[in-house]
């Protein structure tokens, strides 16, 4: 788990305009919601933003938010929702940052790692198929794992590896118990084409049968 220290203010307007400026200065805007107060909107700066998420699942980031001004300045929190520029994924445009307590559990979504090379795809030529990229859990702050690994090298052809199977210290896993995380699928054979027999391929086509109408050879006979 990674926890990181931010400095932020507290910033008095809101809106588009208000953000622009910001963003413009060199500063993210964001809000703090913590429970049992009114949530904070905040100016942080950019820069420590950026150092802060590389590298890191948001989601596996607790915050130690130092908020200047503020009654109790110092507050854990985790950031729930990061948007970005759709055009310049790097540029951060908002964070929203929510309140955690050390000895109150929380769900978070942790990345999944699968290591090693399955035997099906080893040996048989398998392909090695990830459903599953992440787990929900169950879990306190502290105690909070920056990824999941699991073995997969024991998976054969036909054979998954089931959330039922996995087990994460310090936390309760959230996704249905028959799910897949991984499968090894066999190769992919594609169809050879139609063989023609060499005599049938070597026979000469049949001339075409053409017939008269009907009324035209009746006439022919009359005469």
């Amino acid at each position: 788990m990674a926890i990181v220290n931010l400095k932020s203010e507290r910033r008095d307007g809101v809106g588009k305009g208000v953000a622009r400026k910001l963003r413009a200065a060199g500063s993210i805007p964001g809000v703090y919601y913590g429970r049992g107060e009114a949530p904070i909107a905040l100016a942080m700066n950019a820069k420590e933003i950026e150092g802060m998420l590389h590298g890191a699942a948001a989601a596996n980031v607790i915050v130690d938010l130092h908020v200047s001004g503020a009654a109790a300045a110092d507050r854990k929190a985790l950031i729930r929702e990061i948007q970005r520029d759709p055009l310049r994924p790097v540029n951060i445009l908002h964070l929203d940052l929510y309140e955690v307590k050390a000895d109150e559990k929380v769900t978070v979504s942790v990345p999944v790692r699968l290591v090693g090379i399955p035997d099906g795809v080893r040996n048989f030529g398998g392909v090695l198929d990830q459903v599953l990229y992440s787990l929900e859990v169950e879990v306190l702050p502290a105690d909070i794992p920056d990824h999941i690994d699991l073995d997969v090298t024991n998976l054969a052809i036909g054979h998954s590896l089931f959330v039922r199977e996995v087990s994460v210290p310090k936390a309760r896993i959230l996704n249905p118990p028959e799910s897949p995380v991984c499968s090894v699928v066999a190769p992919r054979t594609e169809e050879a084409p139609a063989v023609v027999p060499e005599a049938e391929a070597a026979a000469p086509a049949e001339p075409e049968l053409i017939r008269k109408p009907k009324a035209e050879a009746e006439g022919e006979a009359e005469e």
